[in-house]
């Protein structure tokens, strides 16, 4: 399966997902111009990996900041993940890192535990 890795830019996070190394990174700032552009080729990503996907799954999400539509993706994201899980073929888990002193990332992590039925680990750092 062919392996994303994007670079973080100052309004785009670096993302990798690596199904070869168990590897599903998240880092930084989104606030991309075009979300759909940004995201489409992440979530497509997912579809393909959710046709066989490794025994566990562990997603890192350590974002700093995200505007209003990157939270719509990230949702969706999730939900794929949601999806996985429940299909019975991965065991997911998403480790939710914040900053100790950043209540909003902290909240908008719970409010995602919330909304999804996967274990969201959250991890101040």
């Amino acid at each position: 399966m062919e392996i994303i890795s994007i670079e973080a830019t100052d309004e785009t996070p670096a993302v990798t997902l690596d199904a070869s190394s168990n590897t599903f990174d998240f880092s930084g700032k989104s606030l991309p111009e075009d979300v759909s552009t940004f995201y489409n080729p992440i979530l497509d990503w997912f579809d393909s990996y959710s046709l066989n996907p490794n025994e566990t799954t562990v997603v890192d999400f350590k974002l700093t900041y995200f505007n209003t539509a990157s939270s719509k993706c990230i949702l969706d994201i999730l939900m794929k993940l949601e999806e996985i899980s429940e299909e019975g073929n991965s065991a997911v888990t998403i480790n939710w890192h914040y900053q100790e002193d950043d209540e909003d990332m902290e909240e908008a992590g719970e409010e995602y535990a919330d909304i999804v039925d996967i274990p969201f680990e959250m991890m101040p750092y």
